[in-house]
């Protein structure tokens, strides 16, 4: 009997036992699938429906937006009732204190998401920007309920119910800081190597914008770097700025080289500098298929067949509107290349090479990815003309 115990002991004398116990979220639920397009600099549109109304509203979708909001257009032809706040909202070119259509209901096919507060804001210059109804803008208020892929491949959002969920293999799981917005540390590198937090932004067309204090106090360029001077739309209106490319920037393992980035005064301190040092824009986020899990204040991102796209190194320093129906210059850079042209303010786009669309989206990208010598038709005081533009190659 003791040899037979002392056996009984030995066999099991290498056993270490756990009673670990855990609770798992259950996995997430897809809901529903919801196609979209994309606008020049990566914009995604999608379409939805509010409350009762038949008629399908253009949404940009826009991680860099704290809330939800209408535009002061729509909500006026769809007779909504406004509520007075003492709230306000902050973009690139201006504050404005804002008023809410509260308790609403954004409708997708297979998705109704109910109590919604949008605030209300005037998009009449995105929508002369981009050449759509720009009749809305979906954020954190609607992101933050779901999890949600962003697939580039195929221009489509997947909607899922909070929990846990197997990510592809072959990507990156970033952990940002979040208040409102995802706030993704970021690795630049020019003059020297800078880490800094970036806005994680959907719904910037462009691939970086930094603030002129952070470039400057971190001595990020160098400085007799070429700069040239442009100009963006946002909340309040237009904002001047500069174009420069930078030697690379990392974000998580995946590294870039040559990227385009803008450097603007941050007058409204929507940076919140020295917190952050600017925004990472959709140009650059497009690149990655992209899984949003707010709940669980994390991003997963893989690259996707955009990833080696090249970027839009292209200058011409004209700013072009859709407006009553025509393409008309609206704006032009002093000595830049539309300038030695020969453009004049309300020149009207009537082709773009061999391009008679009258598409504006058509014609920027058009102007975006082409180096050197292009044709344009214009109409000026009712008259034809042709002229030269030589568009610039900030890489040089």
């Amino acid at each position: 009997m003791l040899r037979r115990l002392l056996l009984a002991i030995g066999l099991f004398s290498g056993f270490t036992g756990f009673s670990q116990e855990e609770f798992i979220a259950p996995e997430c639920r897809l809901i529903t699938r919801i196609p979209f397009y994309q606008l020049s600099g990566g914009i995604i549109i999608v379409k939805a429906q509010l409350d009762q109304f038949p008629d399908s509203l253009n949404f940009v979708f826009d991680t860099g937006s704290g809330g939800i909001s209408l535009d002061s257009a729509t909500t006026a032809g769809l007779n909504l009732s406004l509520s007075k706040s003492e709230k306000t909202i902050r973009g690139i070119a201006g504050i404005k204190n804002v008023e809410f259509a509260e308790n609403h209901r954004l409708n997708f096919v297979g998705l109704s998401s109910e109590n919604l507060d949008f605030h209300i804001n005037d998009y009449e210059l995105l929508t002369s920007v981009y050449g759509v109804k720009i009749d809305g803008i979906i954020g954190y208020s609607f992101i933050r309920r779901y999890v949600i892929r962003i697939d580039y491949d195929v221009n489509m959002l997947e909607i899922y119910t909070p929990g846990t969920f197997r990510y592809p293999r072959g990507g990156y799981l970033l952990r940002p800081g979040f208040t409102t917005l995802p706030r993704q540390l970021t690795m630049l590198e020019d003059s020297r190597k800078v880490n800094t937090r970036l806005i994680f932004d959907t719904g910037a067309g462009l691939c970086f914008l930094l603030s002129r204090d952070f470039t400057e106090d971190s001595s990020l360029f160098k400085i007799k770097k070429k700069f040239y001077p442009t100009q963006a739309e946002g909340l309040g209106g237009k904002k001047k700025m500069e174009l420069t490319v930078i030697k690379s920037v990392k974000i998580g393992p995946f590294r870039f080289r040559n990227v385009p980035v803008h450097v603007f005064d941050d007058n409204y301190n929507i940076t919140s500098y020295p917190t952050l040092g600017g925004i990472m824009g959709n140009d650059l986020l497009r690149r990655f298929n992209l899984i949003l899990n707010y709940p669980q204040q994390t991003i997963h991102i893989k690259p996707n067949k955009h990833y080696s796209e090249l970027f839009d190194y292209s200058y011409t320093g004209l700013g072009i509107y859709l407006i009553d129906g025509e393409i008309k210059v609206i704006d032009i850079i002093k000595d830049s290349p539309g300038d030695k042209a020969g453009f004049k303010n309300g020149d009207i786009i009537f082709a773009v090479e061999s391009n008679f669309s009258k598409n504006i989206q058509a014609y920027k990208n058009l102007f975006q990815n082409a180096i050197g010598k292009i044709k344009v038709v214009i109409f000026r005081n009712q008259a034809p003309m042709v002229l030269t533009l030589d568009v610039k190659d900030i890489r040089r």
